[in-house]
């Protein structure tokens, strides 16, 4: 489970043009003030490390920011913030290093590359894009590296492209970044997806060509994704994240939101009517249950040989907003799956998906989802018995 906390709701200072929460600004569901006290009640309560969140969450005072990860660091040990970095000055790296926070910044490329992180006008934009990188190689010339999101759309994932960001991604592994998570970009107007979204074709050549840079040209980077579905294929979730984990829209288990005021929210990214509906109380697994009997024509994923391991992905992604669909991303899904089985295949190590075996995995997770209840594959397939011999 993460807690994100979210004094200032989505409020932020840029506009990217296809950012999930625009859904809430559109709706006018901005918020300028938090309670403090209330905040750090809630994230008692919480009990587990939080990560400040936005928006932009470097809009707070930075006494209120210190405040915070004064608590963090007494309780948990450490921090984390996860922000578009164009805010970072000397005083918040101080602040970073002395309640050891970790910091995520959200770049999609150098120059053109990051238009869609819109600020209003090129001049701006540019300029904005200037800072978020001069915020990169301040903090990692601080020992204080940050993590990386990259979201892969029109503006910098065609192949005319790639050779700015492979040069960009090789000069960030030599600044020390060493972990760099990629997006595929999220739909939720048809303006954005006329100006940003790629074919189911060019998403898949342009992740597998990263997935080549990481493996011929980058030595320390590593795109976790490319991991984790190895790992799931190997019938190992312990690590995987929540998009991989059967999520309910209605509790985003792997996400707990702290809002301003104390209250519970959900992930954002399952907010499509422009609010942050209540957490509920119970898990549900009806999504899951109702994508394993649905033919895929229809939205499901009946008969996939992936679906123990990808669950259907996202209901944030989920194809016309319904969470009860699949991924709308799922052929891109599918050519990773593949590609990475193929690889299993030739190192002789047999991927769950081809597993004789692999219907007694999923009769078990879909006895536990039935029951209401969440099951590992790394549980189940811990009980089988071991080869002989």
């Amino acid at each position: 489970m993460g807690v994100e906390l979210r004094p200032l709701g989505v409020t932020c200072n840029i506009t990217c043009q296809y950012c999930y929460q625009n859904p809430q600004r559109d709706a006018g569901n901005l918020r300028r003030r938090y309670d403090m006290a209330a905040m750090l009640q809630a994230l008692e309560q919480e009990d587990e490390p939080f990560t400040v969140f936005g928006g932009e969450p470097l809009l707070m005072p930075i006494d209120d920011l210190e405040r915070l990860w004064a608590f963090g660091l007494r309780r948990f040990g450490r921090n984390r913030i996860q922000t578009n970095g164009t805010l970072i000055d000397e005083r918040h790296v101080e602040l970073f290093r002395r309640y050891r926070v970790d910091v995520g910044i959200s770049v999609d490329g150098p120059g053109s590359l990051n238009d869609a992180r819109w600020v209003g006008s090129l001049e701006r934009t540019r300029a904005m894009t200037a800072r978020t990188h001069d915020a990169i190689h301040r903090l990692c010339a601080a020992g204080l590296p940050p993590n990386l999101i990259v979201t892969l759309h029109r503006g910098n994932a065609l192949p005319q492209a790639w050779a700015e960001m492979d040069a960009w991604l090789v000069e960030v592994e030599s600044l020390g970044i060493a972990r760099a998570r990629l997006h595929v970009l999220e739909v939720d107007h048809p303006e954005v997806g006329t100006a940003w979204a790629m074919s189911d074709a060019e998403n898949a050549e342009a992740f597998l060509h990263f997935y080549r840079l990481e493996k011929t040209a980058l030595k320390a980077l590593r795109f976790d994704l490319f991991d984790e579905i190895r790992n799931l294929l190997l019938g190992d979730d312990r690590a995987a994240s929540c998009v991989w984990q059967a999520c309910d829209p209605y509790t985003t288990h792997a996400v707990h939101g702290v809002e301003g005021f104390g209250e519970r929210s959900n992930c954002g990214r399952t907010n499509k009517l422009g609010i942050d509906f209540v957490k509920a109380d119970t898990t549900g697994f009806e999504r899951v249950l109702m994508l394993w009997a649905t033919p895929q024509q229809d939205g499901g994923c009946a008969g996939c040989r992936f679906f123990a391991m990808c669950k259907g992905q996202c209901p944030g992604s989920a194809i016309e907003s319904d969470w009860r669909n699949r991924s709308a991303q799922c052929a891109l899904w599918m050519r990773l799956f593949e590609t990475l089985e193929a690889e299993l295949v030739d190192e002789g190590r047999l991927p769950l998906s081809l597993d004789p075996r692999r219907q007694m995995l999923e009769n078990a997770l879909l006895e536990a989802w039935s029951t209401g209840t969440g099951l590992s594959m790394n549980s189940i397939i811990s009980e089988w018995p071991k080869p002989t011999g």
